[in-house]
């Protein structure tokens, strides 16, 4: 692991702001009038009522071409009149909407419009099949889906009568097919202004799901509170500041998308940039420029197929808005980290978080120097630390030492369920500690860095190998563009690895290339460590959120069961 670092001007302890901890969060919010805590409130509508309605909120950039901006008070406007559709169809608090939307205007209006109802958002992925949708929508007792015509004929048209307690389906459009109701002319028809249903910070906000090697999806479940840990992390993590123009490319689907694509930024009163698109390199270079943008918030696949596309793809292309570049989803490549200050004239900025902590726990702030490869260090407010278990018993690792990476319980956004499933949930606390099933290494400097899941470990001859140092070994090579490892049986030593790659425009797969490949690992990570074979692949199956699914190459590669496969891109199957 590189000890070099990319240094940053800033307070010399590397902290982001001297008021910090949840209580200086908490106090940066404006809480309801009348009481509680409300993330739309948060998010939209106290700024409209501190005078800044006019600024724009919500750039759109649809996927033919059209452009639209909203302003936090159109916005505001459009939320209330989603709230008002919702109570005049019998929708009350805590009942359960779930979005199967493409990112267009009406799912921003629809998140904050149920919320600001009291109503529980639950986001898809526009791209899931009609099980998936379904078992998402069984597990979390849907009461309302928001979707287009399309999506609903489709995915949940054939199976609706058998859910009687979807009561209403909203549409997005002026149409709507029958047993549905058209977002449109219901939205037009509402009035523009709707009293906040006075949330209490324990009440429930959002439900993410979030797949297991095995079994039926997890639904995970966060309040009110968690807007304590949204905003701030966006101001420490991703140096956000009110008038940024922000672009996370993350789906609302996922739990990124949602967290930072809309309730991070707007809390912090930037103006984010929605692309209905899908990846293209070239329309992602004309939005950073076109559209002058300062924070980008994208994960490492992105930046590793703009690698493999080569430096030429960006040049000509002015990207001086720029001001912070992070990077989420995965572990960040420190050659990742080095491109993009090459190609950029900035570093991009790991950091750490899963569904069930809500927001960004570990992270390279703006000040800090930056260890190419390190997920960074704990944000103000969060204990982390390497542990070793062993049943009900929980030990604090040494510097250096590699273990599990472990949180103490009480941020704001911490999960608070796995909806129906207590024991499941008990489970993830032991001794006093969150235990999140990701191995890490602390260094002296208290950089946390990443090794991998504590089911992907690889134990060869008695060596403990983390896929990730491999995998980073591995695209470190000019003709690598991404990588993924695995243990295979082995009657010697147990396991051996072995590598899975795909290549960079220009390049070949061949014998040669691989004795090359193999060559340049055993010279970077000794031969006890490096892979054995190495198989040349076209894709690496990836989740839709763009994890690499490394369990289930191992469990092709044995013929394993493949387990649950409802949020694989499709074109990975």
């Amino acid at each position: 692991m590189s000890t070099s670092s990319i240094r940053k001007s800033g307070n010399p302890d590397g902290t982001a702001s001297p008021a910090t901890g949840w209580a200086a969060a908490r106090a940066r919010l404006a809480g309801l009038p009348g009481g509680g805590l409300n993330i739309a409130h948060e998010a939209v509508d106290r700024h409209v009522l501190a005078g800044n309605g006019t600024q724009t909120a919500l750039i759109w950039l649809g996927r033919e071409g059209h452009r639209q901006t909203v302003t936090y008070a159109e916005l505001a406007a459009e939320a209330a009149r989603f709230a008002h559709v919702l109570r005049a169809h019998g929708i009350g608090p805590g009942e359960r909407m779930f979005l199967l939307s493409s990112r267009v205007p009406e799912l921003y209006a629809a998140t904050l419009g149920a919320m600001k109802a009291g109503v529980v958002v639950s986001p898809l992925f526009a791209a899931f099949g009609p099980e998936p949708v379904r078992a998402r929508m069984e597990i979390g007792g849907a009461s309302v889906l928001v979707t287009s015509a399309q999506h609903y004929a489709r995915k949940v048209a054939p199976w609706r009568e058998s859910m009687p307690g979807l009561r209403l389906v909203l549409i997005i459009g002026d149409d709507a097919p029958e047993g549905c109701v058209a977002l449109g002319p219901a939205m037009a028809a509402a009035p523009d202004r709707f009293d906040t249903h006075p949330t209490q910070p324990e009440d429930m906000a959002l439900l993410h799901f979030t797949s297991g090697t095995t079994g039926l999806p997890k639904g995970v479940v966060h309040v009110h509170e968690a807007v304590v840990a949204h905003a701030e992390t966006g101001r420490l993590a991703l140096d956000l500041k009110p008038g940024d123009i922000y672009w996370c490319t993350a789906d609302p689907g996922w739990v990124t998308g949602m967290s930072y694509g809309i309730i991070s930024p707007l809390c912090n009163r930037v103006t984010i940039v929605v692309d209905e698109a899908e990846f293209d390199l070239d329309r992602w270079y004309d939005i950073l420029e076109r559209e002058h943008v300062q924070v980008w918030y994208t994960a490492p696949t992105a930046i590793r197929m703009m690698m493999r596309a080569g430096d030429a793809a960006a040049k000509g292309h002015d990207f001086s808005a720029l001001r912070f570049l992070a990077s989420v989803g995965e572990p960040l490549n420190a050659e990742c980290v080095i491109w993009g200050a090459q190609t950029f004239g900035l570093p991009f900025h790991d950091n750490w978080w899963q569904s069930e902590t809500g927001g960004i726990m570990i992270g390279n702030t703006a000040d800090m120097d930056i260890k190419p490869g390190a997920m960074g260090k704990p944000l103000p407010g969060i204990t982390a630390g390497i542990v070793a278990r062993e049943g009900d018993t929980v030990t604090e690792q040494p510097d250096g030492s590699i273990g599990e990476l472990a949180l103490r319980p009480g941020w704001p956004s911490m999960m608070r369920a796995y909806l129906g499933q207590p024991e499941r949930y008990a489970k993830c606390f032991v001794g006093g500690w969150y235990l999140t099933g990701d191995l890490a290494m602390r260094d002296s400097d208290g950089y946390y860095w990443f090794v991998g899941r504590a089911d992907d470990l690889i134990k060869s001859s008695g060596h403990l190998i983390g896929p990730f140092e491999v995998e980073s070994a591995l695209i470190e090579h000019p003709a690598v563009a991404e990588a993924a490892v695995i243990g295979i049986p082995d009657e010697t030593a147990g396991e051996v690895v072995k590598a899975f790659v795909t290549l960079k425009a220009g390049h070949e797969p061949g014998e040669a290339l691989e004795r090359e490949l193999r060559g340049h690992a055993r010279k970077r990570l000794g031969p006890a460590v490096a892979p054995r074979e190495i198989v040349f692949r076209d894709s690496l199956p990836r989740t839709r959120s763009g994890k690499i699914m490394r369990r289930l190459l191992r469990a092709r590669e044995l013929g394993l069961p493949e387990g649950d496969l409802s949020t694989l891109e499709g074109d990975a199957k």
